[in-house]
């Protein structure tokens, strides 16, 4: 009976489980990759959560949604344009590592704290030591990495490195052994990883070391920093690219008016000579008109004079004929008066001469 009680628990919470997630997955289908709820992070593949997942600072699941389906249709769109998510995830990534600095100098003050001053110069020499630990840690990891990817060659070439660095280290701790007595040599001089705050010990064995600057959690703040200044030198350039469009196209925009401007002056220019031209045309015309109005009075004036020109000749024609006429007919009066008296004279004469004949006839006989 309990069994059963179990089973159907198990039943329910499965079922519940199931429902839950098949409810996610519909909320998932129905979300874009371009919603708030969208973790832009993890569209980049960059966030914390992911990269830190597994290691003694896992974050847990992040409050927005991953989806690597999202991601694939984040870059399948990001090749067609730019969608600034970069903006987003730098404004992550410089939180999560100004959070991961701040518990780097907490730590660092705590080290302060418990562990006895030193003067400058042994802390000096003590530094040199965990930087030539660092980077032969730094080494071991990156020959292990080699010796995984099958580059064996370059791994023995790294390895050989390490050992140089390894004769230094000893020079360094023989130097610091020297400088500060034993019973205070022998205690553990801690130092916090400028990298991710994790605690490293000045006299750590080579495989610490590589375990450390190899391992998840080193690896993963250091891709998160490199990824973040990455993102700032890739938001950076397209806040110049971007500049640049705005500049060419306000120039453009700015061409555009001062063309748009000149096409203006010279429509008005044109609109300007055109009525000057009109002006001109008007007065041509005016004067025209006025000249042909001249021209017309002096043919009227013309026709005028002509007309009384030819009526003054006709009426000196006339009066000139009439004069005529009248000196004709007084000529022909005097030429018949003429012609009449000697037609008398000669009538007389021819009567005298008749006479003087009859007179002769008479006195011959």
């Amino acid at each position: 009976m309990v069994q059963c009680m179990f089973a159907s628990l198990h039943l329910q919470g499965s079922c519940r489980k199931a429902s839950c997630s098949s409810s996610r997955d519909e909320s998932r289908q129905r979300v874009k990759f371009t919603d708030e709820r969208v973790c832009k992070s993890h569209l980049l593949n960059c966030c914390p959560h992911d990269i830190l997942s597994g290691t003694r600072m896992d974050l847990g699941e992040c409050s927005k949604i991953h989806d690597l389906a999202l991601r694939a249709d984040y870059e399948i769109a990001s090749k067609e344009r730019d969608l600034f998510f970069e903006l987003d995830a730098v404004d992550h990534l410089e939180s999560f590592i100004a959070d991961c600095d701040r518990r780097t100098e907490l730590a660092k003050k705590r080290l302060a704290e418990t562990q006895e001053e030193i003067s400058a110069e042994v802390a000096a020499k003590a530094e040199k030591v965990h930087e030539l630990n660092e980077e032969i840690g730094k080494l071991l990891a990156k020959a292990e990495q080699l010796g995984a990817e099958g580059n064996v060659d370059e791994a023995q070439t790294v390895l050989q490195e390490v050992e140089k660095v390894r004769t230094k280290k000893k020079d360094a701790e023989e130097e610091y052994r020297n400088s500060m007595p034993a019973s205070s040599f022998q205690q553990q001089k801690l130092r916090v990883c400028e990298v991710c705050s994790a605690y490293l010990g000045l006299h750590d064995n080579d495989r610490r070391l590589a375990d450390h600057f190899g391992g998840k959690l080193h690896l993963g703040f250091i891709q998160i920093r490199e990824k973040l200044e990455q993102l700032k030198k890739t938001v950076q350039d397209k806040q110049e690219r971007r500049n640049q469009e705005r500049l060419r196209r306000r120039e453009e925009r700015e061409r555009e008016e001062r063309m748009k401007k000149r096409t203006k002056s010279r429509s008005r220019e044109r609109k300007r000579s055109r009525s000057r031209e009109r002006d001109r045309e008007r007065r041509r015309r005016r004067s025209r008109s006025a000249s042909r109005e001249k021209r017309r009075s002096r043919s009227k004036e013309r026709d005028r004079r002509r007309r009384h020109r030819s009526r003054s000749r006709s009426r000196s024609r006339h009066s000139r004929e009439h004069s005529h006429k009248s000196s004709r007919d007084r000529d022909r009066e005097r030429e018949s008066k003429r012609s009449s008296s000697e037609r008398r004279a000669d009538g007389l004469n021819g009567r005298t001469e008749s006479r003087r004949h009859d007179d002769r006839e008479a006195g011959e006989i």
